[in-house]
């Protein structure tokens, strides 16, 4: 995170096909005042990269996405798709984007040819070449048997293919998908898995949110975990892995019960660090760190004892992509413990509450002068307001040091 954090602030992501620098957003609520939903973000993606964003929900994933698309306003910070800036060329950078939103933004009585035919006009798409473009979207989605019927008798896999064809209508150079798989069959996932493959390799990027490990595995690059706003691990997914998984998982099966407790005894005189997970009639499962022996230690100990301990087969595999998603996602706090609790006003004197209704408060266009890009110079007369570093403070992020 902060090696990237350090290309995208010295300039050396100017040319990737998304740009984002310190972008921040604050939320405000009467009921428990500033809420910081994503904290000085910075990130490139690559052309003909898939860049995978995951986090719980409340992480900040789609408020990123919303800020990005134009959808809502950033608090402070840049971005940049396809070199034009969100902030001062907005219209420029939804003509070279997609976007397929985490709900279904459909209209029940309108047809999946009568969406995409809404959309072509609306992306600028000639009259001559509109029938050519629609027929092309519901082929590619495999939604042409359902094309004249309304999108509200369609399935929850349906809705979600057709809202990804709008996404594709224009020939975008940028793609959001937030968890676009969501409700779809194996079948339709695979297809959809296929078909963000075939985007990637003609040099277009998507950014994708998804709750699949699986599927994060099977399409992307790289991989970053958003907990409370910020990015806390950024890699290849091997590299996360190796990096904050939690070792391996030896999985032993044995030819009897009575060979399972020498097993389990095994275990303990040679890896007495080893967490014994599971253990049932012929076969246990530990998990071992790996910071605490290598790989091929743990090979050449199981090897000296299959024969002796009655060891049908065993396997040694590395903790998976979800292990590590857990990690993180223990980590989400809650904003509502996190927030600085105010004096109710039931205890407040009767002029208090009255001149803290007079305080005069900031606009929403003044919002951007409460970020800087040194958090250490944001200075504000509003005593409702608190700065990044206390923030910071009360989310305990050590960020740097993990990263």
């Amino acid at each position: 995170v902060a090696s990237e954090r350090q290309r995208v602030l010295r300039g050396d992501a100017d040319n990737d096909m998304v740009k984002i620098e310190n972008l921040t957003k604050v939320y405000k609520s009467r009921k428990i005042g500033r809420i910081l939903a994503v904290d000085r973000l910075c990130l490139g993606v690559r052309p003909g990269e898939c860049f995978g964003l995951l986090g719980v929900n409340g992480a900040g994933k789609t408020s990123t996405f919303k800020m990005l698309t134009g959808d809502e306003s950033a608090t402070g910070g840049e971005a940049f798709v396809n070199g034009h800036s969100v902030l001062k060329e907005l219209l420029q950078v939804q003509q070279s984007l997609g976007y397929c939103p985490q709900c279904d933004a459909l209209f029940d009585e309108l047809t999946a040819r009568e969406h995409l035919q809404l959309y072509t006009r609306l992306r600028g798409i000639s009259w001559k070449d509109e029938a050519r473009v629609v027929k092309w979207a519901l082929e590619k989605l495999e939604l042409t048997k359902y094309a004249d019927k309304p999108a509200g008798t369609y399935s929850g896999g349906n809705k979600r293919k057709l809202s990804t064809a709008i996404a594709l209508i224009g020939y975008p150079a940028f793609i959001f998908l937030d968890a676009p798989t969501t409700g779809m069959d194996p079948k339709a996932r695979r297809f959809l898995w296929n078909l963000i493959l075939d985007l990637i390799k003609t040099g277009r990027s998507v950014v994708l949110t998804s709750h699949s490990m699986e599927e994060c595995e099977a399409l992307c690059t790289r991989l970053a975990i958003m907990v409370n706003g910020r990015l806390r691990c950024l890699g290849s997914i091997q590299h996360l892995k190796n990096r904050f998984g939690d070792g391996y998982m030896i999985t032993v099966r044995t030819k009897s019960s009575q060979s399972v407790k020498d097993v389990v005894r095994f275990f303990n005189r040679s890896f007495p660090e080893a967490m014994l997970k599971e253990r049932h009639h012929t076969k246990v499962q530990y998990q071992l760190k790996s910071e605490h022996i290598s790989l091929a230690q743990v090979f050449s100990k199981m090897e000296q004892v299959s024969g002796v301990l009655g060891i049908e087969d065993y396997s040694v595999s590395q903790t998976t992509l979800d292990n590590v998603f857990v990690n993180f996602a223990k980590k989400q706090s809650d904003n509502l413990e996190q927030q600085e609790t105010e004096p109710p006003s039931a205890l407040q004197s009767p002029l208090g509450c009255l001149l803290s209704l007079l305080r005069p408060r900031p606009a929403p266009t003044e919002l951007r002068a409460l970020v800087a890009d040194e958090p250490e110079d944001l200075d504000t007369e509003d005593e409702g307001l608190i700065s990044f570093e206390e923030e910071r403070a009360q989310l305990s992020f050590n960020t740097d040091t993990l990263c």
